[in-house]
C-alpha cells in the first residue's frame, strides 16, 4: 500500500531518510482494527522521528504519522487516538510507563490504512471535516489537556501562550478564547503575531516582552528560550503547564527561587486520553470552533510538509490528504 516512511535516521538532515513509496498492509492483532485514512496531520514528532528521537534503528522502516481521520471497518467516520497503551493498562493511558505513540513501535498514519487497538477509535462528529478532525489527536489534544485538565484555569482567568504559530500554540489560543479565558500570546515573528490576534488572542507581544498583567497560567511548549519569561509572567500561585521544549530543555535560569517563593506550580503534560479526545471533538462540534489549517497537501508531498514544520514555516496545522 502507499505509505510515507522513515528508511534511515539522520539527526542532521532528517528529510534524507524519508521515503514516499510502498509498505506492506498493516498486521491486525487480536483486539485491533484498521482505519482507512482520509487525512493525517504533520507534527514535530515526525521530524524528531526522522532524527532518531523516539524511533530506533531496529524499528526501521517505520511508517510515520500520529494523527488520522477516516473510516473504520464498518464505514463509520472516526478519529484515531495516537497513544498506544499496554493491553492490561487501566486508567489514564498517558501515565502508562510502557505507552508509545503511533510511528514509534507500531506503523503510523501516513498510509492508506493504519492498524490500531479498537479502543483507540473515536467517533468523528459529522460537523468536522476529515482534515479538521485529523488535526486533533496530537497538537489539539495536547492543548486541550493542558488548558482543561492541568492548568486549573477558570472562566475569566488569564493565560499566556508562548510561541504562537505552532500546532499546540494555535490550538491553545483558539480553545482558550472559546472557553472564556483572557488570552495573551507571544511570537518573535510580526506576521505570526498578527495572525494570533485574528485567531482570538486578546493581546500579542514580542517574545520576552513584559505583559500588561500577571497571568494565572502559562502554556509552555518552547522551553529554554521562553522559560524565564514564563515564570516572570505568572501571578503567585500560578501554574506553568509544559508539554514541549522545542528550543531546548536547559534554560540559563531555572528561576527556582521565584517558583518556590511565589508558590508556583510546574505541571508536565503529555498528549491526552481517549475520553479527552472525545470531549475535545464534542467541544468543537458544539462551539463551532475549528482547527486552523495552514495548508492541505497530498500525502505524496509529505517531504514538503515535514520540511515546513522542521523550518517553523507554519501557522496552524499542515494536513496530508489521500
Amino acid at each position: 500500500m502507499f505509505a510515507v516512511y522513515a528508511r534511515e535516521i539522520n539527526p542532521d538532515a532528517p528529510l534524507d531518510g524519508l521515503v514516499v513509496g510502498d509498505q506492506p498492509e498493516p498486521q491486525v492483532p487480536d483486539g485491533w482494527t484498521t482505519v482507512t485514512v482520509k487525512a493525517a496531520s504533520v507534527n514535530h514528532h515526525d521530524v524528531w522521528s526522522l532524527r532518531g528521537v523516539g524511533l530506533r534503528e531496529e524499528s526501521l522502516p517505520m511508517i510515520l504519522g500520529c494523527d488520522a481521520a477516516g473510516y473504520d471497518e464498518d464505514g463509520n467516520e472516526v478519529v484515531v487516538h495516537a497513544v498506544i497503551s499496554s493491553p492490561d493498562w487501566a486508567g489514564d493511558e498517558t501515565l502508562d510507563p510502557r505507552r508509545s505513540l503511533l510511528s514509534e513501535k507500531h506503523p503510523g498514519t501516513f498510509a492508506e490504512k493504519v492498524a490500531v487497538p479498537r479502543r483507540n477509535v473515536v467517533a468523528k462528529p459529522a460537523g468536522l471535516s476529515f482534515a479538521e478532525a485529523a488535526c486533533l489527536p496530537t497538537a489539539w489534544l495536547t492543548a486541550y489537556r493542558m488548558l482543561f485538565t492541568q492548568s486549573d484555569l477558570k472562566q475569566g482567568d488569564a493565560v499566556l501562550v508562548q510561541g504562537a504559530g505552532g500546532g499546540v500554540a494555535t490550538a491553545a489560543i483558539t480553545l482558550a478564547r472559546a472557553a472564556g479565558f483572557r488570552v495573551f500570546a507571544t511570537s518573535r515573528d510580526e506576521g505570526k503575531r498578527a495572525k494570533a490576534l485574528e485567531l482570538g488572542a486578546h493581546e500579542v507581544l514580542d517574545a520576552g516582552e513584559r505583559l500588561p498583567q500577571k497571568v494565572d497560567a502559562v502554556i509552555e511548549t518552547v522551553g529554554a528560550a521562553t522559560w524565564s519569561h514564563s515564570v516572570k509572567s505568572m501571578r503567585p500561585g500560578g501554574t506553568i503547564v509544559i508539554a514541549g521544549a522545542t528550543s531546548g530543555d536547559a534554560p540559563k535560569a531555572a528561576e527556582l527561587t521565584r517558583i518556590f517563593f511565589q508558590q508556583m506550580r510546574v505541571h508536565g503534560s503529555t498528549m491526552g486520553t481517549r475520553d479527552e479526545l472525545h470531549r475535545l471533538a464534542e467541544f468543537l462540534d458544539v462551539t463551532g470552533t475549528r482547527p486552523l489549517i495552514d495548508r492541505e497537501l497530498p500525502m505524496s508531498d509529505a517531504a514538503t510538509a515535514i520540511g515546513a514544520v522542521a523550518d517553523g514555516d507554519v501557522f496552524g496545522k499542515i494536513v496530508l490528504t489521500l
